[in-house]
Formats: C-alpha cells, structure tokens, sequence
C-alpha cells in the first residue's frame, strides 16, 4: 500500500484499523473461528482522554490444550495514523501476551490489571520489553490475596503467535511467564540460567510456557 493509498483508506473508513487488524490477523491463525472474550477500557480513562490507561482492550482466547491466551491491544498503533505509517516496528513494537492455566476467563482477570500496569509503566518511563527480560516482584505472589509460589516473571517471544506485518511495521508478541522466587534469583545470579530454565520447563511437558499459578515446583 502506498502512502496515498493510506491516507486515502483512513480517510474513506474511520473504521480503518490496521494495526488492530495485525493482532487479530495473530490469533485468527491460532485460533480459527474462535470469537474470543474482550474487554475494552472505558474511554475517559484512556491516558490520551487524560486517565491513566494506556491500553484499549485486552482479549482471552480458550486454547485447546487447556488454557487460556491473553492479548493486549495498545503497545502498537492501531488505527489510523500517518505519523505511524512505513515505520520498521509498529509502536514499541510488540503487544503483551499470557497463557494461563485456567478454565474461565473470570480467574484471569487479575492477569490483565496486571498487564495493564506494565504498559503504563512502559508508556511513563520509555522503558520497554524484550524477550529475555525479567520482571521482578516484592517475593510475594503475582495475584495479589491468592496464595502462589509464582511471584516474578520471564518475558519470552510468544511460543505460538507470529510477528505480523501491517502498514505500521512490526508486531511481536511478548510472552509473560510466572516463575518462583527461587528462580528469579537464580537468573539474577546467572543470566545463561534462563535458557537452563526454558528447556527443563519444556523437557516437563510445558512446551507452551503457560503459567500455572498453583505450581510449587522450582526448576533451578
């Protein structure tokens, strides 16, 4: 497309929304036909309204192997935007994502207040994630008021969800991984322990990373 193609297409459609488009485009692939549960943020909370929201909506997909799929939608631009148009990435270039062993999207609520905090975080700091990252706790669980030995967090690339193209660039998908106490500080010590930690969480049968909050036991 063209950049007069583009000025043109957002123009004509208001409802043009192509960096919205690339997540669905994601997830559609992953989970063909599968109407997903979203949530959008109310409006007047958004930070561009003046609220402290940096995110419009967040979406739960029920994969067939037994857990649910988070998405974010708002770390990218997703509608549209001139400003944004032939860039190499897409915003920061990557939305958030979390697989967690659950049955209902109601118990994964605290997970999306959760990824709401680390975009604003993001967005007030200029401080973004990569994969290899770790997000540090107070060593108390991720789910404030529910018991957990999960209390930190690994950022890994997606194990399912592709990098997609749009007119914007680049859209990665960060995978957030719940991990223990014992071992984020073994990771601290030594960086070439995240690898060790990868591999004997898929040598476990956990190919898919996804996050048990109700595991107790620590691989390193």
């Amino acid at each position: 497309m063209t950049k007069d193609e583009f000025l043109t297409r957002i123009k004509e459609d208001e409802e043009y929304s192509p960096g919205w488009q690339a997540i669905d485009d994601a997830f559609e692939k992953l989970y063909p036909g599968q109407k997903p549960d979203h949530f959008g943020t109310v409006i007047t909370s958004r930070a561009i309204f003046g609220g402290d929201n940096y995110l419009d909506g967040f979406s739960v997909y029920t994969s067939p192997k037994g857990y649910k799929h988070l998405v974010t939608y708002g770390m990218t631009v997703l509608y549209g935007d001139e400003d944004a148009f032939g860039g190499e990435w897409n915003g920061w270039g990557y939305e958030m994502t979390m697989k967690l062993k659950e049955d209902d999207t109601q118990s994964c609520m605290w997970a999306i207040d959760m990824l709401s905090n680390l975009a604003r975080y993001t967005y007030t700091t200029n401080r973004f994630f990569q994969p290899n990252q770790t997000v540090q706790g107070n060593g108390t669980s991720l789910h404030i008021g529910e018991e957990s030995q999960i209390t930190a967090l690994l950022l890994v690339s997606d194990t399912t969800a592709e990098t997609q193209m749009s007119v914007y660039g680049k859209t990665e998908f960060i995978q957030l991984v719940g991990i223990t106490e014992s071992e984020i500080k073994a990771i601290t010590e030594d960086k070439n322990n995240i690898a060790k930690l990868i591999a004997l969480m898929k040598a476990d049968g956990n190919e898919d990373l996804v996050t048990d909050m109700k595991r107790t036991k620590s691989y390193l």
